[in-house]
């Protein structure tokens, strides 16, 4: 798996999670949409985690500038 994302979306990526996980955690979000939010925000961490994004991979974009 070739890396497809840069640091600044890695770090964009984390922080829109952890902002799903305290708005679901003070349940400012709830119910199904918060099931939902969560399950974004899981996928979201695993993606920055992995530095690639297969919806990227299939739009054939790449922002890593840091080449292998």
């Amino acid at each position: 798996m070739k890396k497809n994302m840069s640091q600044k979306d890695k770090l964009i990526r984390v922080v829109v999670s952890f902002l799903i996980a305290m708005l679901y955690y003070y349940n400012i979000i709830s119910g199904y949409f918060g099931i939902a939010m969560m399950l974004l925000a899981i996928v979201l961490l695993l993606t920055s985690f992995f530095r690639f994004c297969p919806f990227y991979k299939v739009i054939g974009k790449d922002t890593n500038i840091e080449k292998e």
